[in-house]
């Protein structure tokens, strides 16, 4: 049976006689795709492989619509016979969260963002012209349901975890009222469902592309913006918000060729902002407090403050009493402070000493007054070093860290190591202990305990902001 990769391979023969010089396989995101980038001797491809058949032909379906009206989306290449491979155009590396990250709060990237959402608008506007819905991946339209399903999963997997007295019943009938207010909006188009600066690929000429659509339906054009200008990660500041807003409203008014209703859309826009700021709620908190991954929860108080900035802010243009409180309660300081890690100031004592080592050398000691700390065996993690390919490599380089990610269980390794080394690095710094040591062994100290060092590192100053001295006592003896 040939692999993924040989059928891939033979899949771009039959749309290109020009050779594949190489294959990079694409870091996973949230779904079961797999991403492939294919490099040719003057131009490189994207590759998609998904086991669910119905989900690529959404997608393929809305690319090809799409392509037809002109607007921002890849060109398909070919698919083959079974549908579950797929070729298509590449747009690059860099989304916009990459730019808005590396260059921060500047005006290029304030026009990005600009640019971005006029071709929503137009993906919107225009897109929706002539679309067969019926193709959608699940709903057809993002109406009372759909809303309601994203007000209970914030009650359930966050609001209900936290253990605070409120009326159920009350708020399930503000919840109603609520879903009912926003599902009877003025406009109904094309909803893209997860319009964030991730499925924004920036070009080289500055030009805006979207990927991820599939999961789009009929839906309030102000759900995809409110998306957008309230991403946690990329923590838009108010005034890039309010701007960016009306920046939309035009280029929104333009595309359809009349004026809209400001007042009445702005107000519907915030209870959109409402139930993006809930789900993601719930999001953070089913994958932090039930399925208890670490660098979920180090995402809740971000959240929590853009939550409760929103209460003091902004206006629904609808009462609803006990969802009010819920809201309070929520946006509390006593809450926010209960997901807030305590973080390390100027004057912390506290050094953490991560390394990574070979066990044929030994585990490296520990020579401060205390001692102790921790040793993580990463032997027990499926070995990139036994690939030709990634032997002369190391876990500081992409191919090995995107194997590791991909093919093994490290994620999961690393999620139970956070949630040990956190109790101690917080315990810590409260108390004011000077040095912590952290050692990651493996045979050869140069794959999997690289990349494990390196995560820890970057997980402690992220939730921490303490300081860390990271080494690779193996690194002169890597193969090379």
């Amino acid at each position: 049976m040939l692999s993924t990769v040989d059928r891939i391979k033979e899949l771009f023969s039959t749309f290109s006689k020009t050779p594949i010089t190489a294959i990079d396989m694409l870091p996973q995101a949230g779904s079961e795709r797999h991403y492939y980038r294919l490099h040719t001797a003057d131009k490189t491809f994207i590759a998609a492989y998904g086991a669910n058949l119905k989900e690529n032909e959404t997608f393929i379906y809305f690319s090809k619509h799409f392509r037809q009206k002109g607007l921002a989306v890849p060109e398909i290449f070919c698919i083959n016979t079974e549908k579950d491979i797929y070729i298509l155009e590449d747009f690059g590396k860099d989304s916009l969260l990459d730019y808005l990250e590396k260059d921060g709060f500047t005006g290029g990237v304030y026009n990005l963002y600009k640019e971005s959402l006029y071709q929503l608008a137009q993906l919107q506007v225009k897109g929706h012209e002539g679309l067969d819905y019926s193709q959608c991946l699940t709903n057809t339209v993002f109406g009372k349901q759909a809303i309601m399903a994203d007000l209970l999963y914030y009650k359930y997997y966050f609001l209900d975890a936290l253990r605070r007295p409120y009326n159920k019943q009350k708020l399930i009938d503000d919840f109603e009222a609520l879903s009912n207010y926003l599902s009877h909006t003025e406009y109904k188009f094309f909803m893209f469902r997860d319009f964030q600066s991730r499925n924004i690929l920036i070009g080289k000429n500055g030009s805006t592309h979207f990927i991820d659509y599939q999961g789009g339906m009929q839906g309030a054009p102000q759900y995809d913006v409110a998306s957008l200008l309230w991403q946690a990660r990329a923590n838009l500041n108010d005034e890039w918000k309010s701007k960016l807003l009306e920046d939309y409203m035009t280029g929104f008014e333009q595309t359809l060729g009349k004026s809209i209703n400001k007042e009445t859309f702005r107000s519907q826009y915030n209870g959109y902002v409402l139930i993006r700021l809930l789900q993601v709620l719930g999001a953070y908190g089913f994958r932090g407090l039930f399925e208890r991954k670490a660098h979920f929860l180090t995402s809740i108080p971000l959240a929590l403050h853009n939550l409760q900035w929103f209460v003091k802010n902004q206006s629904l243009g609808i009462a609803l009493p006990e969802f009010k409180k819920v809201l309070d309660i929520c946006t509390s300081e006593e809450v926010i402070q209960e997901f807030t890690p305590v973080q390390a100031t100027a004057e912390t004592p506290l050094v953490v000493t991560i390394n990574s080592f070979s066990y044929k050398k030994g585990i490296p000691q520990d020579i401060t007054d205390n001692g102790g700390g921790y040793v993580f065996d990463m032997r027990g993690i499926l070995n990139p070093g036994r690939i030709d390919m990634y032997k002369t490599q190391s876990g500081l380089d992409k191919p090995v860290k995107d194997f590791i990610e991909q093919q093994t269980e490290m994620l999961q390794f690393l999620n139970g190591v956070y949630n040990v080394v956190d109790i101690s690095v917080s315990d810590y710094i409260k108390r004011g202990f000077k040095s912590l040591m952290i050692n990651f062994g493996c045979t050869g100290g140069q794959h999997r305990s690289v990349y494990a060092a390196e995560a820890l590192a970057r997980h402690l100053r992220n939730k921490f902001k303490v300081k860390i001295v990271l080494t690779h006592t193996n690194k002169q003896n890597w193969v090379q």
